[in-house]
């Protein structure tokens, strides 16, 4: 048989073979060729898997990802096709930033009320006469 195994293929890039099968229906692999009911990969879909991973580090959606890798004109450099999508991106990433910062404040802040019972607190908290 020419080509890789799935198992082959998911061994070399650390991923699960029902993590290709999903790519491949999700469109972020091309179908693969058959061979006895089994799926056979060229050895350039490494490169391609390699590049999934790093949309998916980057935070990147499976539909964004998508949209990278098929959703351009093929005259559209990679680059051009990353600072699109890591622009958008990028809101998002300071919004969730801002989110862990105040998440942490309040983490931090050991709830330092001093209400004796949660009902006082409760109270306490409603009538912005206590912060946490």
């Amino acid at each position: 048989m020419r080509g890789m195994a799935i198992g082959e293929v998911a061994r070399k890039v650390g991923l699960a073979t029902s993590a290709l099968r999903y790519y491949e229906k999700a469109g972020l692999l091309p179908k693969q060729q058959r061979i006895s009911k089994q799926r056979r990969y060229d050895p350039e879909i490494l490169g391609r898997l390699a590049v999934i991973r790093i949309a998916r580090d980057a935070g990147f959606t499976i539909a964004e990802t998508r949209t990278f890798l098929t959703g351009f004109g093929a005259e559209t450099r990679p680059s051009a096709r990353w600072k699109t999508l890591a622009s958008r991106k990028l809101g998002e990433v300071d919004a969730l930033m801002d989110r862990a910062l105040r998440m942490k404040a309040l983490l931090e802040s050991s709830f330092r009320c001093g209400c004796l019972r949660m009902e006082d607190c409760e109270r306490a908290i409603a009538s912005k006469s206590c912060k946490p």
